[in-house]
């Protein structure tokens, strides 16, 4: 047969390109199913194009999630996509890992008893931090209706927190009164707890690693002068301590601050493995000072699965590997891997830092060292160098450079900062270009100011 006639056969899959496919030929709707599905690798091909979209997580320097995981840990991931750590009747040794974990933590954090205390896994610290608020309010009320007194106006005392806790004083119907930072402060200080607590307080948070300014709270000195508010009037006030970050920073770079379950005060610990603990995304851990911290109330008892269980966290079905994978860290890096790695990110926090401060139109907040692996700082005159931090984030950003830009909270919102977060594979080398780039971008805004820039950045096109 002469070649001219020979037919063509586009759907022959020795010559065909992904990109030549006959599904991807054909108009993909966006916002509701297809009448007919896609081949798996078209589907593939697709989706995963449209994510070549989104910024590099590596340089995300705004965030505080991991962004660098082991292979062996994607591995275990993969090997364990099918299992619902909730059915603990089905897959007893993802809940038994789950349980070591626990013991783990409450071993690191200096419990009293760490292999009988409570705890259990979340799907991150904000609805870890919910479950020791909601302990909180708890024991609040039982005290309360146990001696007779009016249990409808639960407040919760806290500095500069992270949302999740506005989130659980608007769910749970709880007063959150935050107290404002005062002048050329970077957090609360223990001098100003007294004057907003009550018989209606359940308690107070304390951050390590308070999100604005990447500092410890002083857990120990809030403890004294709740001490000190005890014995004055006789108000029995606990604290919970927010370590979303520095919970699985301050044991190995920190080990003379006192924050944890060295305090007698402290009832409850949060935090997120998936921020300095190292796991993928998707795992947070709560903590209870002992077995009682935690009501009774809270625990439900379930059946349906098999085998009759307790759950008190918020969510339900959640999926195991983000835990088999803490649990992975926990072995292959020890107490000395952990050290090693945050002890090299606050060092290249540390260099940051120095260089940075050497721009001139920076002032450093915060220089890494001490709390979290990380910087704060601010423009010296924003209302003089003609342009503001929002700018400068915007044209960091033309080289793949994300870095938060934001006002401090309540009584400091005319001082706007930026914020870098130095993880788990932000190299001195990655640290080293991002200076340049920044000095680079300070150069060309000098040149080139933003004409609609004041100190608090322009709302309409920072949108903000």
């Amino acid at each position: 047969m002469p070649l001219h006639q020979v037919k063509h056969d586009h759907r022959n899959a020795r010559i065909e390109t992904a990109h030549g496919a006959d599904d991807l030929e054909r108009y993909i709707p966006k916002f509701h199913m297809p009448q007919k599905g896609l081949a798996p690798q078209a589907a593939y091909d697709l989706i995963h194009d449209e994510l070549l979209l989104d910024g590099n997580s590596r340089q995300n320097l705004a965030t505080f999630c991991t962004t660098w995981v082991d292979s062996e840990v994607r591995k275990l991931m993969d090997e364990n996509i099918d299992k619902n750590m909730i059915d603990k009747d089905e897959y007893p040794q993802t809940a038994e890992i789950e349980s070591r974990c626990v013991h783990i933590l409450a071993d690191l954090w200096n419990a009293p008893h760490a292999v009988g205390t409570a705890g259990c896994s979340t799907t991150g610290s904000s609805e870890a931090a919910m479950l020791g608020g909601l302990a909180l309010k708890w024991n609040w009320r039982k005290r309360r209706a146990a001696a007779g007194k009016p249990t409808d106006r639960p407040n919760l005392i806290c500095g500069p927190v992270q949302v999740c806790w506005h989130k659980f004083a608007r769910y749970f119907d709880v007063e959150l009164r935050e107290i404002p930072l005062k002048p050329d402060a970077v957090c609360t200080t223990a001098d100003q707890l007294a004057e907003f607590c009550d018989e209606n307080t359940i308690g107070v948070v304390a951050t390590l690693g308070v999100t604005f300014t990447c500092v410890y709270e002083p857990v120990e000195e809030f403890a004294k002068a709740l001490d000190e508010l005890q014995a004055k009037t006789g108000l029995d006030i606990p604290l919970h301590v927010d370590g979303a970050s520095g919970g699985f920073v301050a044991p190995f770079l920190h080990q003379g601050v006192k924050w944890d379950f060295r305090l007698p005060r402290v009832k409850s610990i949060n935090t997120s493995g998936h921020k300095y603990g190292l796991s993928p995304l998707g795992v947070g851990w709560i903590v209870w000072r002992e077995a009682t911290d935690l009501p009774e109330e809270l625990v439900f008892n379930v059946d349906y699965l098999g085998g009759n269980m307790a759950t008190f966290a918020l969510n339900f079905s959640r999926p195991g590997g983000e835990i088999i994978a803490q649990y992975y860290n926990f072995l292959r890096l020890g107490r000395n891997g952990y050290t090693r790695i945050h002890q090299t990110c606050a060092d290249t926090a540390a260099m940051l830092a120095r260089e940075l401060a050497e721009i001139a139109h920076i002032e450093m907040l915060y220089d890494g060292q001490g709390a979290l692996p990380a910087v704060c700082y601010k423009l010296k005159a924003p209302q003089k160098c003609g342009f503001t931090m929002y700018d400068l984030s915007e044209r960091v950003r033309m080289r793949g450079w994300q870095i938060a830009s934001y006002p401090l909270p309540a009584n400091r919102q005319e001082t706007v900062v930026q914020r870098i977060l130095v993880r788990h594979g932000v190299t001195g080398d990655m640290a080293s270009l991002l200076v340049e780039d920044i000095r680079r971008a300070v150069k060309h805004l000098e040149k080139n100011p933003v004409h609609h820039s004041e100190a608090k950045g322009s709302a309409g096109h920072h949108g903000r």
